[in-house]
């Protein structure tokens, strides 16, 4: 589970702020180019014991999962954002749900891990960077607010949380240039946690694509990152997104701290709306 305190923010916050780092980028007062949107939700989520497919987990305000990722996508990188979903255990469900956007499957959704199911969605991408996430984080928007300037740059990054380190969950270490050095699970003096929340860009793509192909089926998609990293130079800036919420939902009481989150934003909305 990863998560961040929960902070209200206007749209007039998020759209002001940019992402640290050597990329600069002056305020922006409209929405930005869209990249392309990859959602992973091949899974079965069989830790959150539910029978639909976990991205479908419906939560307190009466969206699912997806729903809400795709609301945020929405209104930060507009609505004709180019999003495709890859879909395996239940894959008519979240195609019922979802019939406007674009599908890619992962038939051995069963047998394979993360880094086969945005294998095959990075293959059938048109050119162009692309911005993915796992079909479970439930997230601030302002999140997304966040990449703007390094997607704009075409900068590969992950986004990451320092607030917390966690053994369960993917941690990372940094180079000497301040990019991501290792990121795994089993890293040993983690920097923080990836919240998986990625893009990788259009000069990348091509080498993370020879990289994921050569991972084994069990190996999530942050092994094809690291060794794209390792062997053939590819740099992922991390992205600290750590002031808004993230909440990966595993099991029950990762849903139960994202439901919190949602219902603490909702209750501080109209004090947003008086004096946003």
């Amino acid at each position: 589970m990863r998560t961040a305190d929960p902070i209200l923010t206007t749209g007039h916050d998020r759209r002001t702020r940019t992402a640290p780092g050597p990329v600069s980028q002056a305020p922006v007062a409209q929405a930005p180019a869209a990249p392309q949107v990859v959602i992973l939700a091949a899974g079965m989520g069989t830790r959150l014991g539910r029978t639909l497919p976990k991205p479908l987990t419906p939560l307190m305000d009466g969206r699912s999962i997806m729903q809400q990722q795709l609301d945020g996508i929405r209104a930060v990188f507009g609505t004709s954002t180019l999003i495709t979903v890859v879909v395996g255990y239940r894959s008519k469900a979240i195609m019922r749900a979802q019939p406007d956007l674009l599908f890619a499957f992962n038939p051995a959704f069963a047998q394979t891990n993360t880094s086969k199911s945005l294998l095959r969605a990075l293959r059938s991408s048109p050119p162009g960077g692309v911005l993915w996430l796992n079909g479970d984080v439930v997230f601030d928007p302002a999140v997304l607010d966040q990449t703007c300037a390094l997607v704009g740059a075409d900068q590969s990054f992950v986004c990451v949380d320092t607030a917390t380190v966690a053994d369960e969950e993917v941690k990372y270490t940094l180079d000497a240039d301040g990019y991501i050095q290792e990121l795994s699970k089993t890293v040993v003096g983690g920097l923080g946690e990836a919240v998986g929340i990625n893009y990788v860009s259009a000069a990348d793509k091509p080498v993370l694509i020879e990289h994921l192909a050569a991972c084994a089926d069990n190996d999530y998609f942050e092994r094809g990152m690291e060794t794209a990293i390792q062997r053939s130079g590819v740099r992922f800036r991390p992205l600290d997104i750590s002031r808004f919420s993230a909440v990966e939902v595993d099991f029950e009481s990762d849903l139960e701290r994202a439901n919190t989150w949602l219902g603490s934003r909702a209750a501080l909305q109209p004090l947003a709306e008086e004096f946003g």
